[in-house]
This record gives C-alpha cells, structure tokens and sequence, in this order.
C-alpha cells in the first residue's frame, strides 16, 4: 500500500494523503451485511498490513485510529463470542496471575527479542507465564521463550485454534509484543481475548485498536507529550523498561579489507532497513564527508538509497562512490567484528536502533543519536540516558554532524566514550529490575479493574 523508500520529502506527503483517502474510501465502502461479507472482510484484513505507514516519521495516531477500528469491527461480526466482556478472574492468595505473550515473532527476531527477559525474570511464585508462537520459524531463541514459560503453544495457520486455546488458559492479562508486523496477530488483537490486553514497542507505534488497553513503554524514551501517540493508555516503565539478553563479543577474526574498508579511514557504521532512511537526512553524509575527508560510510542490509545518497554527496562537490560501502546482511560473527572494526555508529533519525544500538554499546562503539519526536526515534536516546553516556547525543541534525566529526577528529575524546560505554553495558543486560516494574504495574492495572466493568 506504500513504498519502502521515497526520493523526495514531498513523496512522503503524496503518499500519505493517498493512503489516507484510500483508507477512508474503504471505510465508506466496505459491507458487513452477511456472513459471507463479513467471512471476505476477514480474509482481507488478514492478509495485508498497513506496517510502513509507521516510517514517514509521522504521528499516525488517527490514521491508526481509524484501521483499528475497521480492523476490531470485522473481528466482532466474525467472532461475535470473543469481543465480550472479560472480568477479571479472582485474584486469591493462593492463585497465580495468569501472563500471556502472543507473537508470530517467538524466535531470533528483534522486536521480541528486546522483551524475552520480561519472561525469565517473571516470579514464578506469583505469575504464569502463557506463550503463543503462531508463527513458522522455531530456533534457539524459541525454546528460550518456552523455557521461560509455564504454557508455550505453537499454533500457525489458526486464528481460530489460537483464539480458543487463549480463552481456555483464562488469562488475567494478555501482551503482544508488536502489532503491526503481522496481519494475523493484529487480527487476533482486535478482539477481546483478556480482561486487560497491552501491546509494546517491538513495533512502537500506536495499533489503533479499541481492544488494547496499554501501550508498555519506556520512561526515558517517551517525549513529555507520549500520550498523544496513543490510543492506549500510555504506561511509561521505568528507565529503559527492559533487561536485555547479555550480548556476548567475541576476539575479531576478520580485517576491515574483508568488508571493503581501508585500514586507514575513519569508519562509520550505520545497520538499518532501508526504509529507516528518510531522504530529508541524506545531506548528513554527505556534509560528515566534507568536513571528514578519508570517512567511510557502511551502510549495512545494503540499507539507504544509493540513488538518494549520490544526490546528496554532489550536491556538496562529491562523489558518493568514494565514501559507502553496502552490505547484505551478515552472520552474527562477521557482524559483531565489523561493529569491533568500526569507529563510529550513527543512529537513523526519526526511527532510531533499538537491537542495533544495543549491539553497538556491548561493542563499545561511540554512538550519535538525537531524540526524536516519537517514542521510535527515542531508543538509543533512551539507552545512553540510562548508563550516563549522553555526550554524543545530539540536540538537532546540525549538532549530529557536528558530534560526528568531532569523534573522528579527537581521538582522545572518542576513546573515552568508547570506554564509558565499556563500563556501563551491565546496566542494561541480564537484570531482573524491569521484570519486576511489570510485575508491579499489572497488579495495579488488575486492582484498578476488579471491580469495573471491563469494555471492549
């Protein structure tokens, strides 16, 4: 429905109002009269997403909105039975809160990954960890998550097994780690499965469904103004909200040639999906290059445009071929080496590293960010503030080319931000802290709703 990548911040808005009126156009029009059109809604809407809406660098709150709502209409005429009012079970002494986690994405994938120690840490004494993989791939990461758990389902190509066997387990609360990624999980989303439902930031940005309660977020990547992005209640967790995975680097076995890199250039490391890069931020390259004559830019997953960048690159007098360098995806060793081979790590605006910028501290690789407007674009913003490492954190794009030269000109300087991030990577691995955060926040939402009546 929209492009992974535009050429022009004009494109961006073009798209936007057609994607707009297309939506409002499909409001107007779609039927619900039958069962056959409310069997023909579902399988639509299960099998298309609106997921690169969220990389305009936007605030999608009411073209979100206004999905989700089409989205949990077509759920409740289809299923009818589970778009009820689910009271909360009583909660005894004696009887466990009941936690449920329902991804596509249990396994080796970013936007789960980030939340897996949620599950580890949880009080076995007090909570029962539920997961439903309703996806296909199963590694080490899977069984990690059904390790943790005291129920672990996988059940693909179901929505109606899975629904069941979620209402069977009678949960007290149900969490979706992303919703916006996968067609079928927003579906199952869109409908009353539990008596409090939250999503989190492996796809940070609002569902839009009336059927979520809370978003789970971070204290210190929210901007002041959060609360305005969502349809959900906004929870802000304290410091960055989670403990992630400890990472583990291993000795370098490879050499900069073997990634195309001179031995003598100032290397700059930049891993995000192509459509992370909004061409209203190419010029940040190209007048790093200018004032960094031997910089080289890597831009791992083959990442920007290279259409994009040479525009940029000659808008200044030069020649992007001579500073970037593109590569696919790499195995998990040559990766962590290349990040141990590099300089620099610069942060995507407007959508910054969440995974990435973790492997870049536990690499002890200086790394320039800004906080953006939304809660996206805040995730390495939020990193540095919680270890103390906040000097290479910029103000605006301006202060962010100037950060970036000032790292490859002083070297002093850039060795003892490598070694601050050294010292601090603890803070954020391998710590039951954020767990418990959770553990207290759900309690609390369960006192609030035992005694209300629950809406869908």
């Amino acid at each position: 429905m929209l492009p992974e990548i535009y050429h022009t911040p004009e494109e961006i808005d073009t798209y936007r109002a057609w994607f707009q009126d297309g939506l409002e156009k499909l409001i107007q029009e779609i039927t619900m009269n039958s069962p056959d059109e409310h069997k023909k809604a579902l399988i639509e809407i299960s099998h298309h997403t609106n997921f690169f809406l969220a990389y305009q660098g936007k605030n999608d709150l009411v073209l979100q909105q206004q999905y989700g709502r089409l989205v949990h209409e077509i759920m409740a005429a289809n299923y009818p039975q589970w778009n009820q009012v689910r009271p909360i079970p009583s909660i005894s002494n004696n009887q466990r809160i009941r936690i449920g986690y329902l991804s596509y994405f249990l396994c080796s994938w970013s936007g789960t990954i980030l939340f897996l120690n949620w599950l580890k840490y949880a009080d076995n004494q007090k909570f029962e960890i539920y997961s439903y993989h309703i996806g296909h791939k199963i590694d080490a990461a899977t069984q990690l998550f059904q390790s943790y758990s005291t129920k672990f389902y996988h059940l693909p190509n179901n929505l109606e097994q899975v629904c069941q066997q979620v209402i069977d387990d009678h949960l007290d609360v149900l969490i979706f780690p992303e919703l916006g990624m996968d067609a079928t999980t927003l579906c199952i989303a869109g409908l009353r499965l539990a008596p409090i439902q939250c999503m989190t930031w492996g796809q940070p940005v609002t569902s839009g469904l009336p059927t979520i309660d809370y978003f789970l977020s971070s204290e210190l990547m929210e901007p002041v103004n959060g609360q305005y992005h969502y349809t959900e209640s906004l929870v802000r967790l304290p410091g960055v909200g989670i403990s992630y995975p400890a990472i583990k680097v291993n000795s370098v076995r490879r050499n900069r040639l073997f990634f195309g890199l001179r031995e003598d250039a100032i290397v700059y490391i930049s891993s995000q999906a192509a459509y992370k890069y909004l061409p209203q931020h190419d010029d940040i390259y190209a007048e790093i290059a200018r004032q960094v004559p031997n910089a080289q830019f890597m831009f791992l997953r083959s990442g920007i445009s290279q259409e994009r960048l040479k525009r940029a690159f000659a808008a200044v007098g030069l020649d992007s071929l001579d500073y970037c360098v593109f590569s696919p995806v790499l195995p998990r060793e040559d990766y962590f080496d290349l990040l141990s081979l590099a300089d620099i790590y610069l942060d995507t605006l407007d959508w910054a590293g969440g995974n990435t910028t973790l492997d870049a501290i536990a690499s002890h690789l200086p790394i320039v960010t800004s906080a953006g407007e939304f809660m996206r674009g805040r995730h390495s913003y939020g990193f540095l503030q919680a270890i103390g490492v906040t000097e290479t954190i910029a103000d605006d794009s301006r202060q962010y080319i100037q950060i970036a030269v000032r790292l490859a000109v002083n070297i002093d300087w850039r060795y003892s931000v490598r070694e601050a991030l050294k010292v601090s990577i603890n803070l954020l691995v391998d710590n039951p802290t954020p767990t418990q955060n959770l553990e207290a926040f759900i309690k609390q939402a369960i006192a609030l709703r035992e005694n209300e009546p629950t809406s869908t």
